[in-house]
């Protein structure tokens, strides 16, 4: 009896420790120009243009991004207010350049050499419509065990886009094997060994999960080698909610061949 007390307090420990996750990672979503502020994605080319619901002119010469405005168009960088031509270098896979236009937020950004202007609007539907993300309910079962082995020198993987066209490249520390029910799976681990995160997909991608990729903090190397992976803390990309990310695919090699019933679902199905 003793035994069966501790396994249901623990259990529940488990469980009420992964809802305040839960819903702080909702929480983070609600931020009013995150990933669900998001409200167009225009791609720039090198004719001068007038982007729908976007004020100014806009164009690409020599890989910088050109903006043409006049004061009443209320385009802001660095907190001065464009007043002519202002040029912008966004860098290739980082998060954007912005320019404030009113309570948005005008996002510069470079994609695998192509330029974009992303539109974060507090007022986007993705905001005023999320309710939540729906998610396998918790269990400790989908936390298990891996050996990272490091690669001598890390290497840069590139995989594709959800936007045709478009690569990601990667940096990748090593190799984690682990055990889940009956299949062995060994998976790229990208970042650093003392910051390791996972791109997957597996046997509910398309189905209940979102097919491109899921993602999973795995964090710091344990001395002995091994790391810890909970899979009920996997978590959509921001393509899963907009259709104006540019988020990566899986890589092949982190295609698991398991169906994991844990973590976060398709927010769209």
């Amino acid at each position: 009896m003793t035994v069966t007390i501790e396994n249901t307090t623990a259990t529940t420990a488990f469980a009420d420790d992964w809802a305040r996750w839960h819903h702080a990672r909702e929480d983070g979503l609600r931020d009013p120009l995150g990933w669900l502020s998001l409200a167009g994605l225009h791609w720039l080319t090198d004719s001068p243009d007038h982007l729908d619901g976007v004020p100014g002119t806009w164009w690409v010469t020599d890989e910088k991004v050109f903006i043409t405005a006049q004061p009443a168009d209320r385009l802001d960088v660095d907190g001065e207010r464009i007043a002519g031509v202002r040029i912008l270098e966004p860098v290739e896979g980082a998060p954007g350049l912005s320019v404030h236009n009113e309570e948005r937020v005008l996002e510069v950004i470079r994609r695998s050499g192509r330029f974009a202007v992303r539109v974060h609007d507090p007022a986007a539907p993705g905001l005023a419509y999320f309710t939540g993300v729906p998610a396998y309910p918790a269990d400790p079962r989908w936390v298990v065990t891996g050996r990272f082995t490091p690669f001598e020198q890390a290497r840069t993987v590139t995989t594709g886009a959800v936007v045709e066209g478009l690569e990601h490249h990667h940096q990748a520390a090593g190799i984690i094997e682990f055990q889940l029910g009956e299949s062995r799976e060994a998976v790229l681990a990208f970042g650093t060994p003392t910051d390791l995160k996972l791109l997957f997909t597996d046997a509910t991608s398309g189905i209940t999960t979102y097919p491109a990729a899921r993602s999973l903090a795995v964090g710091a190397v344990e001395a002995d080698g091994t790391v810890t992976l909970d899979f009920n803390r996997a978590i959509n990309l921001p393509c899963a909610f907009t259709d104006f990310a540019t988020c990566p695919i899986a890589p092949r090699e982190n295609r698991l061949r398991v169906a994991v019933e844990a973590g976060e679902q398709d927010p769209r199905s």
